[in-house]
């Protein structure tokens, strides 16, 4: 989905309310919710309604702004012909979930009469996995799970879901059941690089890291795409950083420096790592 800035009329009026508003609460918190976000300069208050969109993830509509005068009457601002999207990102914006008491005051209702249109798809693999590929990025693991694990008992071979599902396990410290999945998932597509990835940041941290070597040599010999494998170095080398082991970093350091690899964040991590360790 395109969006695109409009300009819009918009319209004013006056009515009494009682505001109760707390900004607590992360867009990841507020799907299907109505949102109102910190003060503005001028002292007003933009507000939306939050919900997902199975292409573009975590989304506001905004419906336009409110002040609260000083005889607390609000005072409202609408979007009249057209409104905004805006994809929401992970960040450290907090907003505040808009009380029953505002909806009439702010002529809204729970729920605005075009979500329906995104909600024609709730029980199928895909709906499932979507949510949870969306909760994941926002490191909702747990609620992720949720989501994936319904996905996984309609259709367990849903493309991508084994990773997501491991990525949720692993994010919650689940270590054994995200080693079968991709341990399961490598027995069936053994030249998946990214799924060898997963599995070999798995075994690492599921503390076996002989057996995340064995496949990371083992990976290096096979696998005709070779973009992750100065990241799987690195997490080898960065097991032995956690482990005070001065010997095996230095070793796996050097051998991070023979692989080709064009991460600056790999790259700056792994010297700010070697300058500690060789003080």
């Amino acid at each position: 989905m395109k969006y695109i800035l409009l300009l819009a009329t918009f319209f004013s009026l006056k009515t009494s309310a009682q505001t109760n508003l707390s900004f607590n609460k992360r867009f990841v918190e507020c799907e299907d919710k109505w949102v109102a976000f910190s003060m503005n300069k001028d002292s007003s208050f933009t507000f939306g309604f939050i919900y997902i969109d199975s292409q573009a993830g975590l989304t506001l509509n905004r419906e336009g702004n409110f002040k609260i005068n000083q005889d607390n009457t609000l005072k409202v601002e609408k979007l009249k012909e057209a409104n905004i999207k805006v994809r929401l990102q992970a960040n450290n914006v907090k907003v505040a979930i808009i009380p029953v008491t505002l909806y009439k005051d702010l002529e809204i209702e729970q729920f605005p009469n075009w979500l329906k249109f995104y909600k024609t798809d709730t029980t199928s693999a895909k709906h499932f996995y979507d949510w949870g590929f969306m909760y994941n990025g926002w490191n909702e693991c747990a609620k992720a799970l949720t989501y994936l694990e319904k996905a996984e008992k309609i259709n367990p071979n849903y493309k991508g879901l084994s990773v997501e599902l491991s990525f949720s396990y692993n994010c919650l410290k689940q270590y054994n059941k995200a080693e079968i999945i991709l341990s399961n998932e490598l027995n069936r597509n053994s030249n998946d690089a990214y799924v060898n990835k997963e599995y070999i940041y798995t075994l690492i941290s599921n503390s076996k890291i002989d057996a995340a070597i064995e496949q990371f040599e083992k990976s290096i010999k096979t696998l005709k795409d070779v973009q992750y494998n100065a990241e799987n170095c690195f997490n080898i080398m960065g097991n032995y950083y956690t482990k005070k082991d001065k010997q095996k970093f230095n070793l796996w350091y050097s051998r991070l420096k023979t692989i080709p690899n064009r991460s600056d964040m790999i790259n700056n991590y792994a010297e700010k790592l070697n300058l500690e360790v060789n003080k």
